[in-house]
């Protein structure tokens, strides 16, 4: 059985996030996904974020088809113990980590970069709207 693994904010649901799903779907058979708590969303994005708590983000994921396994971590720490127990065959992030450290990633078998899909993130959302 091949396992793949993603995480992030996940916290408006778009187009981005499904078809990075959706490609680890077609490789894996088991898909992990793990999102970052309340506490460290509000300390990477501010205050007002996230726009959805962290049950409400952890329920939406676990009901997209494909998604086996949805768990909340507070720290980096708690993520990197999660990937060493999990050991997974794929992991993968957004593009935008390209040049940056992949949390948990020498855990993992392979590690690729989904290409970020431009005009889709949670952030130019929420922009979107409170300025329309």
């Amino acid at each position: 059985m091949l396992t793949g693994f993603t995480n992030g904010c996940f916290d408006i649901i778009h187009v981005g996030h499904l078809r990075l799903i959706s490609s680890l779907t077609e490789r894996v058979d088991h898909l992990v996904v793990g999102i970052d708590s309340d506490r460290m969303v509000r300390s990477s994005k501010g205050n007002d974020r996230p726009y959805n708590n962290q049950e409400d983000r952890k329920f939406f994921l676990e009901n997209i088809k494909g998604v086996a396994e949805v768990f909340i971590f507070d720290s980096h720490d708690e993520l990197r113990s999660r990937l060493e127990n999990l050991n997974p065959d794929h992991m993968v992030v957004g593009s935008d980590y390209r040049h940056k450290e992949v949390i948990g990633s020498e855990h993992a078998k392979t590690l690729s970069f989904f290409e970020v899909i431009d005009g889709y993130s949670s952030t130019e959302i929420l922009q979107y709207t409170s300025s329309g």
